[in-house]
């Protein structure tokens, strides 16, 4: 089936990058969400993004136009369902993801193609859920959307080889490249970098370096981009423990346990950038460390 028309479920830094890379690639998109300021929010977020990029020479104006033009916005969860394909985005919560897809199966096209943009969860689990574990796929985008060039796509026991198919040509079509995962806990990228960010953690706790000297050694000694404690804190601390969880759940190996100072930031509320605090503390016109 050709794709032409995309349904994001879910307008926050996952879901407006996603709506971002789809519309500019040509597709109609609808991007929905329960709240009405976290809809405006990605709108103008869109919309600065996508005025970065004609600075930079990489779009023109008249495609950054036609780009804004291609999405629309609402809060009913149905008007989305008449897509060919949807892309769940919402919160990292299995409960939630299930309502969604619950709320949309009355509502869909028998072709409508589902997935879900879980950085962790077992998509034959959310698939079984559905009319449609053939047509159900993890469609695991990399943060942030518009830049990085990954897309996992992760088929279900029941994933049928003309979905996965079709998701690749749109990866193809975004001009990122697929890779195609198994599905266990965590996949690929988060399967390897999670339990790197949770060793980090532990080196914190246990005293053997600093937050500062932790994310300068993996910087100048491994030549990450990123040191391992400034990532989850763009992460998202929540994020990096609940993907930590769903590994120590699912594989039952105690290499896969949570570091209890990660549990203890979460539990503070220092989720790091988006609550302004975490291993580092942002509330100022510098980061500083918070250990």
């Amino acid at each position: 089936m050709e794709i032409k028309s995309i349904g994001v479920v879910g307008a926050g830094q996952m879901g407006n990058g996603i709506a971002h890379v789809m519309a500019l690639a040509g597709y109609e998109v609808r991007l929905n969400d329960i709240s009405q300021e976290a809809l405006d929010k990605a709108v103008a977020t869109i919309g600065k993004n996508l005025d970065r990029q004609v600075t930079r020479d990489k779009i023109s104006s008249d495609e950054r136009d036609r780009t804004m033009a291609r999405i629309r916005t609402t809060l009913h969860l149905p008007e989305i369902a008449q897509t060919d394909l949807v892309i769940e985005a919402a919160t990292e919560r299995e409960e939630v993801k299930d309502k969604i897809f619950a709320a949309l199966l009355p509502h869909l096209k028998p072709e409508t193609i589902l997935t879900s943009n879980t950085s962790s969860i077992s998509i034959t689990r959310l698939a079984s859920r559905t009319d449609r574990p053939e047509k159900f796929l993890g469609f695991h985008f990399m943060n942030p959307v518009p830049v990085m060039k990954l897309v996992e796509l992760i088929r279900g026991i029941a994933t049928d080889h003309e979905t996965y198919e079709s998701c690749l040509a749109v990866v193809e079509k975004l001009d990122k490249t697929a890779a195609s995962a198994e599905d266990f806990p965590a996949f690929i990228v988060n399967r390897i970098l999670i339990p790197m960010i949770n060793e980090a953690c532990y080196t914190l706790y246990e005293g053997v370096g600093n937050v500062r000297s932790i994310d300068m050694a993996m910087k100048l000694g491994a030549n990450h981009p990123m040191g391992p404690l400034e990532l989850a804190d763009f992460i998202g601390l929540d994020t990096c423990l609940a993907i930590m969880n769903v590994l120590h759940d699912g594989l039952a190996d105690t290499k896969y346990r949570p570091c209890p100072l990660l549990t203890k930031y979460v539990e503070a509320g220092w989720l790091g950038r988006k609550t302004g605090r975490g291993f580092y503390d942002y509330r100022g016109d510098e980061p500083v460390p918070t250990r």
